[in-house]
């Protein structure tokens, strides 16, 4: 643990500006000295939770004013940020965990205070997003960070349908409630795929689970859903081998059998590569064919 700072360790003042800093996503020791200085340096923090940021700064020794501002009362506590700034005031952004901006709403009081002319930077550290992708063994040279799916089945496999063909490595966030229902999804509308599902990152209990998503699905299941939330990793398609018109015909026709239009084409799409609307529209009059 580092010893509490002093007056005499403590920086000079900051620019005026608002400071983006990373804070751990569970270890409390995850924390840049960099961060440390300027949280002990500000006038004031933004944070989501006062209890939870006041809790890392004890921890360190550092004594803030906190001001609450999370996606209930964004709207309202912006404008009394922005006065602040306005009037020379630096202040210090802190998520719960890990990077600001990533699936909250701080994006919008960083936007606002660029359009205002006012001094913004970032001090980089912590992120869930990236150490899952670093550890889950998947191509990370292109990838796409999709936040939360819709909580619901129906949007979820839209959302998904319309990721389904990006050639990239995609990260989502998810509720780990939902994870056997989520993980079953992307069985059906990504395919077979290989996936990471990361837990606890950086706690007592760090669990990071590979296999593909009909396997994951199948595990959670039957284990039952784990607590907290949980980063999902998926790699991006698999190659896609030259399919012949009758294949494309016969496996369409299968798909229906048990799965919508929407969905038969969608998975076809994921497992061979091929356009989904062309894909729709074969699977549309196959269906019509058979009523």
């Amino acid at each position: 643990m580092r010893s509490k700072p002093t007056s005499k360790a403590r920086p000079g003042k900051p620019r005026p500006g608002l400071y983006i800093v990373a804070t751990p996503i569970g270890n409390m020791d995850d924390i840049t000295l960099r961060a440390l200085d300027l949280l002990a340096a500000v006038d004031r923090i933004a944070c989501e939770d006062t209890r939870h940021t006041r809790r890392l700064l004890e921890r360190h020794g550092i004594e803030a004013r906190l001001l609450p501002y999370h996606e209930h009362n964004a709207e309202h506590m912006r404008p009394a940020i922005m006065a602040r700034l306005a009037h020379g005031e630096t202040l210090a952004l802190v998520s719960d965990a890990g990077t600001p901006l990533i699936s909250d709403p701080g994006y919008k009081l960083v936007r606002k205070a660029i359009h205002s002319g006012i001094y913004v930077t970032a001090l980089p550290g912590a992120s869930a997003a990236l150490m899952a992708l670093t550890l889950s063994g998947l191509p990370s040279d292109r990838f796409m960070f999709a936040g939360f799916l819709p909580p619901k089945s129906g949007a979820r496999r839209k959302a998904l349908g319309e990721l389904a063909a990006i050639s990239a490595t995609l990260i989502f966030f998810e509720s780990a409630r939902r994870l056997p229902a989520s993980l079953a999804d992307m069985a059906a509308i990504l395919g077979t795929r290989d996936i990471a599902v990361a837990r606890e990152m950086t706690k007592l209990h760090e669990e990071l689970r590979r296999g593909d998503a009909a396997e994951l699905a199948a595990h959670y299941a039957e284990n039952g859903a784990p607590k907290g939330e949980a980063v999902v990793v998926v790699g991006p398609p698999m190659a896609a081998p030259a399919v012949s018109e009758e294949f494309i015909e016969t496996r369409l026709a299968e798909l229906l059998q048990t799965a919508s239009v929407r969905d038969a084409a969608a998975l076809l799409a994921a497992e061979t590569g091929l356009a989904r609307r062309p894909l729709y529209a074969r699977a549309l009059r196959i269906a019509g064919a058979k009523k």
